[in-house]
């Protein structure tokens, strides 16, 4: 089998690597009337909790008078623990816990990747990611009182959050960045067909977009991940944040599988920037992050009073 990443395709004779999925969130601002704290009063504790059998290391951060706690879930990578984008999100008022992924850092276990010759998109480790995520999720549950308790992530991470929502009764809301809804095999058929290319949606249109994704050959064979198997099973609010220039994840069809699963009754909302591609996360428009940020306090915490 070619060595496959989501975060690099690899194949020698035909395609050059393509750069996936970033990681990590740069750009964290201020929200609206909200004030900052001092990364003085932040305090860092380090952590450790169990998964599947493996131990698994990270940092909780923990801001004064905390107003909801999150998780952050890994993209593709050989990632440790997100401490800059951590210590931000702390900085207005969410506890956050971050860890190294498997196999990776002071995590114990196996890491799956391109780098060590193996498929880090295959359903069996985008499960296991998922399960760790979930014990993420479990421990924060425990250290944050009753805190509502989230997952946020990038890119890869909007397979393995909606499974490991759906394992975890505690998570209360998710917030993913340029994530997709479509399967792993069909992102795979749409990065292959736009190669790269960051004039790609100046030269082609939606519809041949669509085309190539449904028809295109697959070059992998594995069984693929498709996260609306998920998000049809849950009840808790959901915001997606997209670039209308993404040529990695096909951001207008995301948005119409989100649409389609709010017509159905799901809390699920998502924002779409016109200026930006394939990252969201850490472009230098901090309108993004705010909007999450801005989000997760309007609209989480009122569902948390609800229940």
């Amino acid at each position: 089998m070619k060595r496959l990443q989501i975060g690099k395709l690899i194949n020698n004779r035909s395609f050059k690597s393509l750069q996936y999925l970033p990681l990590f969130f740069l750009c964290l601002v201020a929200v609206h009337g909200a004030t900052a704290q001092s990364l003085d009063s932040i305090r860092q504790t380090d952590i450790t909790f169990t998964s599947e059998g493996v131990l698994l290391a990270g940092t909780l951060y923990s801001p004064t008078d905390p107003q909801a706690a999150i998780v952050l879930v890994h993209g593709s990578g050989q990632e440790k623990r997100m401490n800059r984008f951590a210590e931000r999100v702390a900085a207005h008022g969410i506890t956050v816990l971050t860890y190294d992924k498997r196999g990776v850092g002071a995590s114990e276990g196996t890491y799956a990747g391109p780098e060590v010759g193996t498929n880090n998109v295959d359903s069996m480790n985008l499960s296991l990611l998922a399960k760790d995520a979930s014990a993420a999720a479990s421990k924060l549950h425990e250290v944050a009182l009753d805190l509502p308790v989230g997952l946020v992530g990038s890119s890869q991470a909007g397979w393995i959050i909606p499974m490991a929502a759906k394992l975890t009764p505690s998570v209360d809301f998710m917030v993913v960045f340029s994530g997709p809804t479509i399967t792993s095999l069909e992102q795979i058929r749409f990065q292959f067909h736009t190669n790269g290319d960051p004039n790609y949606w100046e030269n082609h249109s939606e519809a041949e977009a669509r085309e190539h994704i449904k028809n295109d050959p697959d070059r992998f064979q594995f069984t693929p991940t498709d996260p609306k198997h998920s998000l049809s099973k849950l009840a808790i609010p959901g915001l997606w944040l997209y670039g209308a220039k993404d040529i990695q994840i096909p951001a207008q069809l995301c948005i119409e599988q989100l649409t389609t699963l709010k017509s159905q009754g799901k809390p699920f909302d998502y924002r779409l920037y016109s200026n930006l591609g394939h990252n969201t996360g850490n472009a230098s428009d901090p309108t993004p992050v705010e909007d999450a940020m801005l989000w997760i306090k309007q609209n989480v915490l009122e569902y948390k009073k609800s229940r």
